[in-house]
């Protein structure tokens, strides 16, 4: 039946090429030529997917499977990546950059110098130093500090890296999780997710590449476009998956909809696809064409790879998990079972760590006590359950927000909020990574005595990406995409691998 309909499309392409009229050359190009020019890549010109002679109006194997999986150019310390992101920016001081000196100046005035030149997202005036509201101790070989708010992780705290002195040039929320998700504070960009799918495809085809789960309530800020594909083809963006309810929503048939029928209804609606594609080269017509396939095959994939309840219960105590709910720990776990069963890429938001003390909620001595809770047990289990199953050498895990928090309390218009709570900062803020490549129990970067700015080991939101491509075996400054006439990459014209923390 396939070869069949094969041979109808190229007949009636090749009719309608001997009947070729100047006013067709025109309207061809009129609604064609946009999507040649972005088709270029995506059909086999990327150095990255080998070279691949285009037949005339014909398909290539990864035109028809964009997901099938590729190896990289370089030999590649990891397979998958689970990307924890805490959306609305952990506090630092109170986590992992123990700063005694500020105990020691808490209370006190602001020092000019540090807010002369600078841009804050609420202070007015002139703030007072703010205290660490977490007790500290170094903890494992590494000797690390892990504060008391994370009791969990102090005992996987060796398999770790640690980040101390990341920055980043965005102070609102929104356009920070774009910049470290998409590589730029604006719309528009591809997200890390689908710039690795796209790379490298997915081991399972059926299951989507790159998942998204989310907790805490709420999505994101910037909203669903930091796991958008931007103007890589739509079958890359991230799919997200609920831990509550069903895992996808409509995956269920309606009554009276077999799934004999529903597979007629795909395959008619596809040979419309591809003729179409044969006549316009758009290649967002093959994404629409594999997103129909994958979603008939996720129907029986998805249910089953999301079902914490068959879990033993020593595994849904380890991770504190609550099947019904949609929580941190519930995704924490499906990140484990998702890149197990071949997922490239799992994404996690956790929402609710913006702490400006506006309220006992967002305080960083009340409500960030409380996230934490939420997270240590779970986050501590995914490295245990990745290490136990032998996923850790091939899987990265990367922990950190958007941005971190001011070593002052938060003041608006010269009035002490009602909470302890600490302002936006981008100057320096922690991150986490472990697994395949990374090196053990290491800690790069260090900031002043309060915790205000690096001083030593400085790394950018850029170099965090480069080194997250560098493991999955690309060079970040050649993986480009082709797109308004100059080729693109997730690092723009910059960024560069942090060696110090690679294996």
């Amino acid at each position: 039946m396939k070869n069949n309909l094969d041979r109808l499309i190229q007949e009636k392409i090749q009719r309608e090429l001997g009947a070729q009229t100047r006013r067709h050359f025109i309207q061809k190009c009129a609604t064609g030529m946009g999507g040649l020019a972005l088709g270029s890549l995506f059909l086999g010109c990327d150095a990255f997917k080998g070279k691949q002679e285009k037949k005339q109006l014909g398909f290539s194997e990864r035109d028809l499977n964009p997901l099938a999986p590729l190896a990289p150019p370089f030999g590649p310390k990891v397979k998958n990546v689970i990307f924890l992101h805490m959306a609305g920016a952990p506090s630092q001081l109170e986590m992992f950059d123990y700063k005694p000196e500020l105990q020691k100046l808490h209370d006190q005035d602001c020092p000019q110098s540090l807010l002369e030149g600078k841009k804050f997202a609420f202070i007015r005036g002139t703030p007072k130093l703010l205290g660490p509201q977490a007790k500290f101790e170094k903890v494992g070989e590494s000797g690390n500090w892990v504060s008391d708010n994370l009791p969990h992780f102090k005992s996987v705290v060796d398999e770790v890296a640690f980040l101390k002195a990341v920055h980043t040039d965005q102070f609102n929320h929104g356009p920070a999780q774009l910049f470290m998700h998409t590589g730029s504070p604006r719309l528009g960009r591809p997200s890390l997710g689908s710039w690795i799918t796209y790379g490298l495809g997915s081991e399972n085809q059926n299951l989507p590449g790159f998942v998204v789960l989310t907790s805490g309530g709420k999505v994101p800020s910037a909203g669903k476009s930091v796991w958008g594909s931007g103007f890589l083809p739509s079958v890359y963006q991230g799919v997200q998956c609920r831990s509550q309810g069903d895992p996808v929503l409509y995956i269920e048939d309606p009554q009276g909809m077999s799934r004999t029928l529903k597979k007629r209804t795909i395959e008619a609606i596809n040979a419309i696809n591809k003729e179409e594609y044969a006549k316009y080269g758009d290649p967002e017509i093959l994404a629409r064409i594999n997103q129909y396939e994958m979603a008939y095959r996720m129907q029986i994939a998805v249910p089953d790879v999301m079902n914490i309840n068959d879990e033993p219960d020593y595994i849904k105590e380890l991770y504190g998990v609550e099947p019904g709910k949609e929580s941190f720990a519930n995704n924490c776990l499906l990140a484990r079972k998702l890149v197990e069963d071949g997922v490239r890429f799992v994404q996690l938001y956790d929402w609710g760590w913006d702490a400006h003390g506006t309220a006992e909620e967002t305080s960083v001595d009340i409500g960030l006590r409380s996230k934490c809770r939420d997270i240590d047990r779970p986050m501590t289990a995914l490295l245990l359950d990745l290490k136990q199953r032998g996923l850790l050498e091939e899987t990265l895990v990367v922990w950190g927000g958007e941005f971190g928090r001011t070593p002052m309390q938060e003041n608006r218009e010269g009035k002490t909020m009602g909470f302890k709570g600490r302002d936006h900062h981008g100057d320096a803020f922690t991150m986490w990574m472990a697994g395949g490549g990374i090196r053990k129990g290491a800690s790069h970067g260090q900031t002043d005595a309060i915790g205000f700015s690096g001083i030593d080991g400085r790394v950018s939101v850029h170099d965090v990406n480069a080194t997250i491509l560098h493991l999955l075996g690309f060079d970040h400054e050649q993986f480009t995409f082709q797109f308004q006439g100059r080729p693109f990459r997730l690092t723009d014209v910059e960024g560069e691998v942090i060696r110090e923390v690679l294996a």
